[in-house]
């Protein structure tokens, strides 16, 4: 403990150092800041059982007799290194993964042994593969009529006209030609706008360009000149429309 305590004088002391080389000199507040920061997140990952990241349930994983997996992306496998935000605090490098049945993130203890599922609540955004997930609360939200609900949300462009997708898992049960009873996980995708503050759900082209109505028209010529398809990859198509409307509107 006396080590730890050691440890983090010796960051507190660099901090201020840091703090004070930059007085006087604005234009590397913001560089000595995110250094600081990226100082105490290497000091929480590398304390142990004492970080305060080590903080949630036990992860139980699931009948292996059930095909397919409930993480996401569809092919995820092992762990992967990525960075979240958990109460507050910025850490990178850890080693997760995201289970979107049960939509709780998952993380490698300290013994790089046992997992363990964070407390979602204390999440506001997590990044690995390639994805950015943010939580959106529900229950904070006013008259909302786009049937949103709490979790996360894999954000696939973050402007003012944000595009959220939901990744969802259920499990299913079918017989196969023996008339065996087979259980596997299905994946779904559910996709909202965030529009001045409010949510709305969108379903494809039509609705996404019926919710961007007043530049609608510039949106349609837009798809035309860039040739892409909606069809094809939705997801893409989304993000970029809506930082094209972004663009174009004041």
């Amino acid at each position: 403990m006396k080590r730890i305590i050691r440890q983090l004088t010796f960051i507190c002391f660099l901090g201020f150092a840091v703090a004070g080389k930059a007085s006087g000199q604005s234009a590397q507040t913001d560089t000595s800041r995110h250094a600081l920061a990226n100082v105490i997140s290497y000091f929480y990952l590398n304390i142990g059982q004492q970080s305060r990241l080590y903080d949630g349930h036990e992860y139980i994983g699931y009948d292996p007799h059930i095909k397919g997996n409930a993480l996401y992306p569809l092919d995820a496998q092992t762990w992967a290194l990525g960075k979240v935000t958990y109460d507050g605090f910025v850490y990178k490098n850890v080693p997760m993964m995201y289970d979107i049945y049960k939509d709780v993130l998952v993380a490698l203890l300290y013994n790089h042994f046992s997992s363990y599922a964070l407390l979602s609540e204390r999440v506001s955004d997590f990044s690995f593969s390639g994805h950015h997930f943010v939580r959106v609360n529900a229950d904070a939200l006013v008259n909302d009529k786009s049937g949103i609900t709490t979790g996360f949300y894999d954000q696939l462009y973050g402007g003012r006209t944000e595009v959220l997708a939901k990744r969802v898992k259920t499990v299913q049960n079918s017989t196969n030609q023996t008339l065996a009873l087979e259980t596997y996980f299905i994946e779904a995708n559910d996709y909202y706008i965030r529009k001045g503050g409010a949510y709305y759900k969108v379903s494809g082209q039509g609705s996404f360009l019926n919710l961007l109505k007043d530049k609608k028209p510039e949106l349609q010529k837009y798809i035309k000149d860039s040739g892409f398809k909606f069809r094809t990859d939705p997801e893409l198509a989304m993000a970029r429309l809506a930082a094209y409307y972004d663009q174009i509107t004041k």
